[in-house]
């Protein structure tokens, strides 16, 4: 069952408050000493928060959120869409593990939506990719920025609205899902609902 003690708006702003820390380089989650880190999480692991985010290399929500090993439960996927086996590790990480929030994090310049919204042949499964970002692309407005954070809002829908399981844990209270947009020219972290 749930190992997490924070309320969902207090997971909200714990991980807001280590985005301003990362805005400042005023990082402290490297100051924590990694062997005890790695000892007290080596049986289980009690992560606060949980993270979809894109699977782009400068999106790093560790960092971005100055957090530790054990405290984030993260899944990352180009264009952080929705898709059912990233909602079934959201929902292990809200029903086993007790993360009590769940943020989905859009980032300026997304390759994937970028491609969704030229929709041109590309190579292998990366079209695979385009269908769980249509809704976004064709209820936009055909403006790059305003597409990533309307994607982020309808992936945090799909996921609220989606699972039984984190349907429920909303309703009682115990979960929230939100959406958010990170800069990639200023660090932050700007929450979209």
């Amino acid at each position: 069952m749930a190992q997490t003690a924070l309320a969902p708006e207090a997971s909200l702003a714990k991980l807001m408050a280590g985005n301003k820390r990362f805005m400042k380089a005023q990082l402290t989650s490297f100051d924590e000493d990694l062997s005890v880190l790695k000892k007290n999480t080596v049986a289980k692991q009690e992560p606060f928060a949980a993270v979809l985010s894109c699977a782009d290399s400068r999106v790093p929500p560790e960092i971005i959120f100055d957090q530790s090993i054990g405290h984030l439960f993260i899944t990352r996927v180009a264009g952080n869409i929705a898709t059912s086996e990233v909602i079934a590790s959201l929902e292990y990480g809200a029903a086993v593990l007790g993360t009590s929030v769940i943020l989905v994090l859009g980032h300026s310049g997304c390759g994937a939506v970028k491609a969704a919204m030229a929709g041109k042949e590309v190579p292998g499964q990366i079209s695979d990719l385009y269908a769980p970002l249509r809704q976004a692309v064709d209820e936009g407005d055909g403006n790059f920025e305003a597409t990533i954070k309307d994607n982020a809002e309808i992936q945090a829908h799909i996921l609220a609205t989606a699972s039984p399981v984190l349907a429920a844990l909303i309703k009682q209270k115990k979960l929230k899902v939100a959406s958010g947009y990170y800069a990639l020219d200023t660090g932050e972290v700007t929450l979209l609902s």
